[in-house]
């Protein structure tokens, strides 16, 4: 048995020092440095830079990050506050495109600051406190629920194939799709987790793997095109996945490669599974082409990771970050709020419209 996996904490608020404090996941798994940012730069630098990444922990450090900086500005006025929140919200949106967990975060504490926008500047900034802390502590319920909800589906024993990092170090706990893996450790499942290197970022090498082997869970490691072959070998009986956007008919964007995942998934007959919070389903993106893919730098594709470079100096380089694999391949989408078939868009709808009952119910209850 490893390591309790919730000793690494990917984000965490040091209230007292008033900071976002990160593990600087581009120094794993070598180092565990951990870093402390106090300005809307560093913030900025740390989501741009992949120094926190995972769609869950950077809307987490997102909402930190504007409490944070916003609780520096010196403003009186309402107005001018709110002229400095707007100033570090299109800021801190601009640092990664693609995941809405950015945006969401971002729009939620907004709404926290105009919903108390008659209480005197300090007390605002105390609600966001309490605004982004729930953020934090929703997601980790969340996580939890999502684990549940996927274990449903699996059976002890099994070999699991997952893509990228969508586990502990991705979010606030448990992860999303390495949720029903912790859980099902915990319960004795000894299942048998494949993860793909996942180029040219290597978050699984570098992420998935340490994290699994951290926790004492039964870890390989491969190349992105070996995938085929263990799928071949029938060692694989699930492929898990997580996700930085879904759109309403339940094409997803996550880490490139993971469409081609579930192309060869669909081949060999094997269920192909997304996980990840219903804060990831994009009501304003109908399908899959009005997601936005973010295109990063040639460097990482030629230079990252080796001793000198891998390529020739002229050589053009295409290097989308992310992919979206249609709804038609994969067999389920698992949320907090349960697990979802095509046709999805029906089954976002209900859980949408709970959700606002919820929130409605609650509001009227607080003001009660």
């Amino acid at each position: 048995m490893g390591q309790l996996f919730t000793d690494l904490q990917a984000v965490r608020l040091d209230v007292e020092a008033n900071a976002v404090i990160i593990l600087d996941q581009t120094s794993l798994p070598g180092e565990k440095v951990y870093l402390s940012l106090s300005t809307k730069e560093a913030v900025w630098d740390a989501i741009h830079r992949l120094k926190v990444r995972g769609a869950p922990a950077i809307g987490i450090t997102a909402a930190y990050g504007i409490y944070v900086c916003c609780k520096s500005l010196r403003a009186r006025k309402f107005d001018d506050f709110y002229k400095g929140f707007v100033e570090i919200r299109d800021y801190f949106e601009s640092s990664r495109p693609t995941a809405v967990n950015l945006s969401a975060a971002l729009e939620r504490m907004e709404r926290c600051v105009l919903r108390n926008r008659e209480l005197p500047v300090s007390r605002i900034k105390r609600q966001m406190l309490r605004e982004a802390l729930a953020i934090r502590d929703e997601d980790a319920a969340s996580c939890h629920r999502i684990g549940v909800y996927a274990l449903s589906l699996l059976r002890p024993g099994m070999g699991i194939l997952t893509h990228c990092n969508a586990g502990h170090l991705a979010v606030s706990e448990y992860g999303t799709a390495l949720a029903p893996v912790y859980l099902g450790q915990q319960q004795g499942y000894n299942f048998k987790v494949y993860a793909d290197e996942t180029r040219p970022l290597l978050q699984g090498a570098r992420l998935t793997a340490y994290e699994l082997r951290y926790a004492g869970v039964d870890i390989t490691l491969i190349c992105d095109n070996m995938a085929s072959v263990v799928m071949r070998k029938g060692w694989v009986q699930a492929v898990i996945v997580g996700c930085d956007r879904i759109a309403m008919n339940g094409d997803t964007a996550n880490k490139v490669g993971t469409s081609g995942l579930a192309i060869m998934a669909r081949h060999y007959g094997i269920p192909f599974y997304v996980l990840g919070p219903t804060s990831t389903i994009d009501r304003r993106c109908p399908d899959g082409n009005a997601i936005v893919i973010e295109e990063r730098g040639s460097e990482e594709v030629t230079d990252m990771w080796y001793a000198r470079r891998m390529a020739p100096d002229d050589v053009k380089v295409y290097n989308p970050a992310f992919d979206v694999t249609p709804a038609n391949l994969i067999t389920a989408i698992v949320t907090e709020r349960g697990i979802a078939r095509a046709p999805y868009n029906e089954t976002f709808e209900r859980w949408f419209g709970e959700e606002e009952k919820d929130s409605a119910e609650t509001g009227s209850k607080t003001e009660e």
